[in-house]
């Protein structure tokens, strides 16, 4: 195959779910000796170092994400690599960028999450969420391809080394994994450590995990080290599904990582950190396979603490939840993508 460019960010304000998501992808195409270029105009030197240890090819966007220069530097960079396919992940490109971006006369996949563009130009449309729906894209070329649903979640190569192992579920749970996602801009990690220490458990201990982008690292960092409880501090883990393995729940932002969460079968409380996050939250409580707390800045911390503790003490429940979300992603979403992909573009060089 030839080169998949890509096109995401990664910064304190959307954390990087798009470029973790990105990476599952590409990943999935080097599988069929394809090669990846990522381009970013945002992105933190600990993350383009990621890249490139997977061989990935990192260029850098000067422009503002979702510009017309943006999108014009993007088709630049398709040219200069001899692009075959090009993915766009953000809330930032909209319908303009991607008419500007399908001007390369190359194939064009479109991360979206909500239905956030007026327009969809591209040839494949992405959204693996459980409230994706096709009412979401009446505003399409008639060629658009609509990728729907939990099918497509895309995990990258060290969730998928875990899909025949089996979680064991102890009578009292002690071990909660936290993960506020990438970026945090509230502190929401410092929120949940600060209520989770009302727990009075024996042997009950924490794993508080911080992204690359952090704002507040060193807030958080004495709050852990001051703590009644054992809280462990983890930033950027290199073994993530190590983490959840090692947890009997979990208390997380409602981003991508609850897809993560899902595959590994690990129970947890959800919390909104973003406007982006309420729509997939809901549906996910819905469903029964999370339970959602709603946004942060309406929890109080005893209401935090009090869901950890009744989930703790409750294995039958975490069980049941347990069993649901191990169905709901079996970890063949990238595999899916790509063949989607590939049947797409003889699509267009039959036409």
């Amino acid at each position: 195959m030839g080169v998949l460019l890509i096109r995401a960010d990664a910064y304190a304000g959307i954390g990087i779910g798009h470029v973790m998501r990105c990476i599952a992808l590409a990943q999935a195409w080097q599988e069929i000796d394809g090669k990846c270029v990522f381009a970013s105009a945002l992105i933190s030197p600990d993350l383009t170092a990621r890249l490139k240890s997977e061989h990935i090819d990192v260029e850098h966007i000067s422009a503002t994400p979702g510009s017309e220069d943006d999108a014009l530097l993007l088709r630049e960079l398709a040219n200069t690599c001899n692009a075959e396919w090009i993915a766009v992940d953000g809330y930032a490109f909209g319908a303009d960028y991607q008419h500007i971006v399908k001007k390369t006369g190359l194939p064009v996949l479109f991360f979206d999450d909500n239905g956030h563009a007026e327009y969809y130009f591209a040839d494949i449309v992405l959204n693996q969420n459980l409230h994706a729906d096709k009412s979401l894209y009446s505003d399409k070329e008639p060629y658009t391809k609509l990728l729907l649903g939990p099918e497509y979640v895309l995990l990258r190569r060290d969730f998928l080394q875990w899909r025949e192992w089996k979680r064991s579920i102890p009578t009292v749970g002690k071990k909660v994994l936290v993960t506020m996602g990438g970026g945090d801009p509230y502190n929401v990690t410092l929120k949940v450590i600060r209520a989770l220490q009302d727990i009075k458990l024996a042997g009950f201990e924490v794993r508080a995990v911080v992204g690359i982008t952090h704002p507040y690292l060193g807030v958080v960092q004495t709050e852990a080290k001051q703590a009644q409880i054992p809280i462990q501090l983890i930033q950027n883990p290199e073994n993530m599904p190590g983490l959840m393995a090692w947890a009997d729940l979990a208390v997380s932002a409602g981003g991508t990582t609850c897809w993560e969460l899902a595959f590994m079968g690990l129970p947890a409380v959800l919390i909104i950190t973003a406007e982006n996050q309420v729509k997939s939250t809901s549906m996910l409580q819905r469903k029964g396979l999370f339970q959602d707390l709603g946004w942060f800045k309406n929890i109080e911390n005893w209401q935090l603490s009090d869901a950890v503790i009744t989930l703790l003490f409750d294995d039958i429940k975490r069980q049941s939840y347990s069993e649901i979300l191990r169905k709901s992603v079996d970890g063949l979403g990238s595999s899916r993508v790509v063949e989607a992909m590939i049947r797409s573009k003889k699509r267009i060089l039959v036409s």
